[in-house]
């Protein structure tokens, strides 16, 4: 199964994904994992063509990972799939590799974001978090229309974790 982590920069993403690998087995893919691997920071530049070819890289991981154990559950963290088209890719690749797919959509306040935001600088792996960036992702923000399980982060992580599982199941 993949399943995607969807929602706003600070939303909770991570933290939810994390507990959520640890309890399943499963695999975490985080494209800022991925681009600080493959690109020296003078190559970081955090422009969708290249979040784009790191998704390309998550799902070839996915991929590798899913053939060789077509039970896994694997994470796709670290983007905000605040586009149609970014939403479709994953959907598309889930189909081909003829695995189940789920969407969870963590949501928070815009005053959560931003504590998490000034709580995580200079220590998440994207350079380029602040509020200025969570607050024209959010503008832009193309809403998620196909079935999809939305878990308000504000809620205690256990609270949090029963719903998302109850969705991957």
């Amino acid at each position: 199964m993949i399943v995607l982590m969807a929602g706003l920069p600070a939303s909770g993403k991570s933290t939810l994904c994390r507990e959520l690998a640890l309890r399943t087995g499963g695999a975490i893919l985080d494209k800022d994992e991925i681009r600080a691997a493959l690109f020296v920071p003078d190559h970081i530049e955090y422009s969708t063509g290249q979040d784009d070819f790191c998704m390309k890289v998550m799902l070839e991981t996915a991929a590798f990972i899913l053939e060789n154990n077509p039970q896994r559950v694997v994470f796709l963290d670290g983007r905000p799939f605040s586009r149609r088209y970014q939403v479709d890719q994953v959907i598309a690749a889930s189909v081909e590799l003829k695995q189940a797919w789920r969407i969870l959509q963590c949501v928070c306040s815009n005053e959560t974001a931003r504590k998490r935001l000034d709580e995580q600088a200079g220590v998440h792996p994207a350079g380029n978090r602040n509020y200025q960036m969570y607050s024209r992702i959010k503008d832009g923000f193309e809403e998620i229309t196909l079935p999809k399980t939305v878990i308000d982060t504000e809620q205690p992580l256990e609270s949090c974790v029963a719903l998302a599982r109850a969705a991957l199941e």
